[in-house]
């Protein structure tokens, strides 16, 4: 009797544990198929979030004792309408906004704003349009040293932001950064997106070098 007791007890003992594992085994399988896929989401906004830049130098292009910069308005195209929220239309929310944003990035890289006089200035173009064509907008600046699988693109999708830095002695191009930015209809949004691709490009372009350490390569 007192065996088959014991044989009872023991029989429930193990029917219990093997209860238990499955409601850990069940437990784990559920955590880490939650980790997973969290980590897959996690992982595709990341990518999503990455933009992708591009940029290039002119050849003789020298950036060494070049401290201050001013930005170029966009001169008015002849016969291409621009939307309310396009930021080649003067004085929208959105051109007021990318002439902020390239502003301070490049006072974060270290130059000066000098709207009088500049070492460089920089141009930009940038669309909420289907197609962006750049030479609708003429700044009046050469591209003649450039390389021309750069020049000779003169449509871009929508979202594409574009910065270019130009020499205002000779008015040449010098570098030129692309990147793509997602397009919203609510402004502010936008203006986000805008911010996102404008800090990836002028993050590619060289620091400020003051005179006597671009001569010495010492500070």
């Amino acid at each position: 009797m007192q065996s088959l007791e014991w044989s009872s007890r023991e029989h429930g003992a193990a029917s219990d544990a093997s209860a238990d594992e499955r409601v850990g085994v069940s437990l784990v399988r559920t955590l880490v198929g939650g980790g997973f896929a969290a980590l897959i989401l996690l992982l595709g906004a990341s990518c999503a979030s990455q933009m992708q830049v591009r940029t290039q130098s002119a050849p003789n292009a020298r950036f060494g004792g070049r401290s201050t910069f001013r930005i170029l308005q966009p001169p008015v195209p002849v016969g291409v309408p621009l939307g309310i929220i396009d930021p080649m239309l003067f004085n929208s929310v959105t051109n007021l906004g990318i002439r902020e944003d390239i502003q301070r990035a490049f006072v974060d890289r270290g130059y000066k704003y000098s709207a009088d006089s500049a070492d460089l200035d920089v141009a930009y173009y940038a669309t909420a349009a289907p197609t962006l064509h750049i030479r609708f907008f003429n700044y009046r600046y050469a591209w003649s040293n450039f390389p021309r699988e750069y020049t000779d693109i003169d449509e871009y999708e929508a979202g594409t932001v574009i910065i270019d830095v130009v020499d205002p002695a000779t008015h040449e191009l010098l570098w030129r950064g692309t990147s793509v930015s997602r397009v919203y209809q609510d402004p502010d949004m936008y203006l986000v997106e805008i911010r996102k691709a404008v800090d990836g490009i002028v993050k590619k372009f060289p620091t400020a070098m003051p005179q006597a350490t671009a001569k010495t390569g010492f500070q």
